[in-house]
């Protein structure tokens, strides 16, 4: 199974995800301490699953629809793998049986995002 969060604040005006099948499983707004420079103070958090072989596909889809400003993310995984995917770059890493993979590619990611500017409050996506 595929298993996710999605924010919607940082999805880019105009953009539409769509031809992912995806279901929400979870709405719920939140209020967050430490927003970096052009996101919102509110953000609303769809989790969301899927069938594990729709995962790759959908990587491609969701960096194309994030807002530039605001350093935005989306997190995803399956059984085997995390996914973590930004409007310049996806990562993906093994889960599980791997920890130095695991561990490496988390590192990957978390420098990425570093580099937009993304707080370290942030970088705490579930893998």
């Amino acid at each position: 199974m595929l298993e996710g969060v999605l924010i919607a604040e940082s999805l880019r005006v105009g953009a539409e995800l769509a031809g992912v099948p995806l279901r929400v499983t979870k709405i719920a707004r939140v209020e967050v301490e430490g927003a970096a420079a052009g996101q919102p103070q509110r953000w609303t958090l769809l989790d969301f699953t899927g069938e594990e072989a729709d995962a790759e596909p959908p990587a491609e889809r969701p960096a194309a629809c994030l807002d530039p400003t605001g350093s935005w993310y989306v997190n995803y995984n399956t059984t085997p793998e995390a996914f973590v995917v930004f409007l310049s770059a996806v990562f993906r890493y093994p889960r599980g049986q791997d920890p130095h993979g695991r561990a490496e590619g988390r590192r990957r990611a978390q420098g990425h995002a570093r580099s937009l500017g993304i707080p370290e409050a942030q970088l705490d996506w579930r893998d």
